[in-house]
């Protein structure tokens, strides 16, 4: 299989992927992909009633994405919606959504157009074990459940959210479940990944790790 210039960055909710993707993204001038996001849109628009078949449709035609080191954001029609799709609703919502055939189907050729020669880094789930089987580099980031709810209590501490600690925990817990026992494209890392516990390392220790990585891989870039 030819490989494409393609970094896959899969793994749990709250593993630090997106931050992770945005780094390398930002530093190596590559375009990125959230997947996550197009499931939240997915999720969106299925709130306020939208056929299944219209939202593909409305994701190709009206919806942009707008990277900077921090955040990936997503504008719809110009508008920034992000935050309506950072919610724990939209999240839950977004997580039942992913395990069916007729959402994972339409996205899969919305994902594999965002691929440009110039470079991508794709953050999900399935990114290298279906999406890009292709891809030249695949890393697997995971952290502890307990890790990853702080990480997510901050997050949603900083959006303004109400949270609560337990909850987190028994959400991620059965999130994480759910995505690695569901048939459709389950969590698990792609047999030629490398796979980063990043449960006791800080975003730039994760960074200095993956980049003498990529710098490896896409030196002739």
């Amino acid at each position: 299989m030819k490989k494409i210039n393609v970094i896959t960055i899969d793994g749990p909710s709250a593993s630090g992927k997106g931050a992770l993707s945005r780094k390398i993204a930002h530093n190596f001038g590559f375009d990125i992909l959230d997947s996550g996001l197009l499931y939240r849109l997915y999720a969106y628009f299925s709130n306020k009633k939208l056929n299944f078949d219209e939202i593909p449709k409305k994701i190709n035609n009206e919806v942009s994405f707008k990277l900077n080191e921090e955040l990936v954001s997503v504008l719809h029609k110009k508008k920034d919606i992000t935050n309506k799709l950072r919610t724990e609703e939209i999240a839950k919502i977004a997580s039942q959504m992913s395990a069916k055939s007729e959402t994972r189907k339409p996205l899969f050729d919305i994902q594999r157009n965002f691929y440009t020669e110039g470079g991508l880094v794709a953050d999900g789930r399935d990114m290298g074990t279906v999406v890009f089987q292709d891809a030249k580099l695949k890393i697997f980031l995971t952290a502890s459940s307990e890790i990853r709810a702080k990480r997510r209590y901050l997050e949603l501490q900083n959006l303004g959210q109400e949270v609560n600690m337990p909850a987190l925990i028994a959400d991620i817990e059965e999130r994480d479940l759910k995505d690695s026992s569901r048939k459709l494209s389950p969590l698990i890392p792609a047999d030629e990944a490398y796979v980063i516990d990043s449960s006791d390392m800080s975003l730039e220790e994760v960074f200095s790790f993956t980049e003498n990585i990529v710098k490896k891989e896409f030196i002739h870039i």
